[in-house]
């Protein structure tokens, strides 16, 4: 795991100062400690920062191929590595390492831009042939890792692993585009579609970028998608074995490292079903950590406990006082870009406790998203059933009519929240579940925005990019698209966004064994039934993890990592959130309505609603256009 960084001209190869690009690595420096190097060509630059895993002393970079045509800087692990080695070594392929590095080089060499599709890992990499004069960027299927670009006044093409690096070159532009202001409103995040800077971009999960000098920018190329459009048949005991094995490939294949390696344990069904299959390869005890909460409500140690006794595990737990808004400022830092999801600090927190014994940790990451784990899948999927039923004719006028009437309950469970619910049955599928996982509903939006800012927006509303993923997707269902949906934008926006900021900000390798994609692939080709059943998602993965797990940990009700932000925001926080509609950095913006932010403010300090989620949203950020300097 590592931090990558560098420059290419895209027309005349210009020499490329060494200097700008190591101050761009160390902006980096927390993704890489163990070692940093630079190397130019004429119009190139490549820069890195090392996190040692695996082949501590034999792999620096940027690295070199044996015949010195090629240079790789990459982020990430390769864990079919040695299967690919010995099928390169095949072809005559020589190696003086024993890293997952030099095999993507003699990947390229062998196979070119088609090299990715026999890459099973996370990464981000950048390739300069100096035969052909060509930079080929690739990013893994899911996005697990990310890499960020930007286009600059001198002609060059500049990219890293986070926003900082790029924010390190002096000719980035440092202006807001207003398109990622209304994405981070109605999201919690900037989705991988779009960064909170105009002219820079993300590499979409599973595209490449090849580049050459003389010729202009190309679109990048998708390599791998995921289709929901088949449906598996087979009796449930097949599935269930051939779930399990995909499963226990995934989680062993993860446990390749040269260094201390762990995983994280909350007790819920994903973490546990890992350190489950962890601790069958195993022949020593897996070293496991989770963090709890002093607050009862919030506090999930005791099932953490209960599986660690089960297994047997080197475990170890921390309870931490919910009053930890002090770290605001560090969180705003870790990810340059607003983000809004609360269980950043709590997954900062536990990485901070694992990277005390281990540098590698495994997680539960992508169980929901692949087997619709999550409560809004199953909602999803009942509501369909009544869409079914009912013409949108009669259910547009009748639930829309209702659905505006009905008091907002944001504080209830789904099911009693009977706003959200009508105003979604009264929509077709995906805009209805383009708003159900919305954190500020449009008209709200619309609401909050000054004159000025609505000109700005125009015509764009941020839930139309996942309506038309939903329409787009290769799939049969509702379900089935809003799981492509999640896979597209939620898990690579948020969730892999969120752990790949907290582990690197403490030099920790984090690894998502269940986004292995031949597991993703395999569980949308599920039928329905066998995701979803009986009120309850992963249905198969509970039934097939039952030979290991007791039911208390199965199918005990969903809780995530939370965070008190509505008792901040009432309690030390409050005089924060007075400020934020009329004495900070984000009021001089002029985007929004001061007048409407200070009344949703003193409504929630008064205890009169719960604005909580919305004010920690305005709350980060301000904290992230204080911290680019923009005002």
């Amino acid at each position: 795991m590592c931090g990558i960084a560098g420059i290419y001209h895209l027309e005349t190869p210009k020499p490329v100062d060494p200097a700008r690009v190591e101050a761009m690595c160390d902006a980096l420096a927390h993704r890489g400690p163990d070692g940093h190097g630079v190397w130019t060509a004429p119009g190139v630059a490549l820069g890195h920062r090392r996190l040692s895993i695996i082949d501590l002393a034999g792999s620096p970079q940027p690295m070199a191929s044996p015949d010195g045509r090629a240079m790789l800087v990459f982020n990430g692990e390769i864990y079919n590595f040695r299967e690919l080695r010995r099928e390169l070594a095949a072809h005559g392929a020589t190696f003086r390492t024993e890293g997952d590095s030099e095999v993507i080089l003699a990947a390229w060499q062998q196979w070119g831009p088609a090299c990715v599709s026999r890459l099973h890992g996370m990464f981000a990499f950048a390739i300069y042939d100096l035969e052909a004069r060509t930079l080929f960027l690739a990013r893994d299927r899911l996005g697990v890792k990310p890499l960020y670009l930007a286009p600059l006044s001198d002609g060059s093409l500049a990219f890293g692993s986070e926003l900082k690096a790029l924010l390190a070159h002096p000719l980035l532009r440092r202006e807001i585009d207003p398109l990622a202001v209304e994405d981070y409103l109605a999201w919690g995040y900037v989705p991988d579609s779009r960064a909170i800077l105009k002219g820079v971009t993300k590499l979409p999960a599973g595209h490449t970028l090849l580049l050459r000098h003389g010729a202009p920018m190309p679109r990048p190329t998708q390599y791998w998608d995921v289709s929901f459009a088949e449906r598996r048949k087979g009796r449930v005991a097949d599935l269930e074995a051939e779930l399990l094995h995909l499963m226990r490939e995934a989680v062993t294949s993860r446990m390749v490292a040269d260094v201390p390696l762990g995983a994280f344990l909350s007790g819920g069904v994903d973490s546990s079903s890992v350190v489950a299959l962890m601790a069958e390869a195993s022949s020593r005890p897996v070293k496991t950590c989770s963090i709890g909460f002093d607050v009862e409500a919030l506090d999930e140690t005791g099932y953490a406990d209960q599986i660690a006794r089960r297994f047997s595990t080197d475990h170890v737990s921390r309870r931490v006082s919910p009053d930890d808004f002090g770290a605001i400022d560090t969180l705003a830092g870790m990810f340059d870009e607003p983000f809004a999801d609360a269980s950043a600090l709590p997954t900062w927190r536990v990485c901070q406790l694992a990277r005390e014994s281990v540098t590698v940790a495994l997680s539960g990451d992508g169980a929901d998203e692949a087997l619709a784990g999550y409560r809004r899948h199953v909602f999803q999927y009942g509501e369909d059933r009544v869409r079914s039923i009912l013409p949108q004719s009669l259910r547009g006028p009748v639930f829309g009519a209702a659905g505006r009437a009905w008091p907002k309950a944001d504080w209830a469970p789904r099911p009693l929240r009977a706003k959200a619910t009508l105003l979604s049955l009264a929509a077709d599928s995906a805009t209805g579940y383009a708003r159900a996982i919305g954190f500020t509903a449009p008209e709200l939006r619309d609401s909050l925005y000054s004159e000025g800012f609505l000109r700005l927006r125009g015509d764009y509303r941020a839930e139309d990019a996942v309506i038309a993923t939903m329409r787009g997707a290769p799939a049969r269902s509702g379900l089935d698209r809003a799981q492509y949906a999640d896979l597209k934008h939620w898990l690579p926006g948020d969730i892999l966004t969120k752990v790949d900021r907290t582990s690197m900000a403490v030099s920790l390798e984090a690894r998502e064994p269940l986004l292995d994609h031949r597991l993703i692939e395999f569980a949308a080709s599920l039928p329905e039934s066998m995701r979803v059943r009986s009120g309850q998602g992963k249905w198969l993965m509970k039934r097939t993890m039952r030979r290991m797990l007791p039911d208390d940990i199965l199918y005990r009700p969903k809780q995530g990592f939370v965070t008190p932000i509505a008792q901040w925001l009432r309690g030390p926080l409050a005089g924060t959130a007075r400020e934020i509609a009329t004495g900070t950095m984000l009021a001089r913006t002029g985007w929004f309505d001061s007048r409407r932010l200070s009344a949703l403010a003193e409504a929630h300090i008064g205890g009169r609603a719960d604005h909580s989620r919305l004010l920690w949203q305005f709350l980060m950020l301000e904290r992230s256009l204080a911290r680019l300097g923009i005002g």
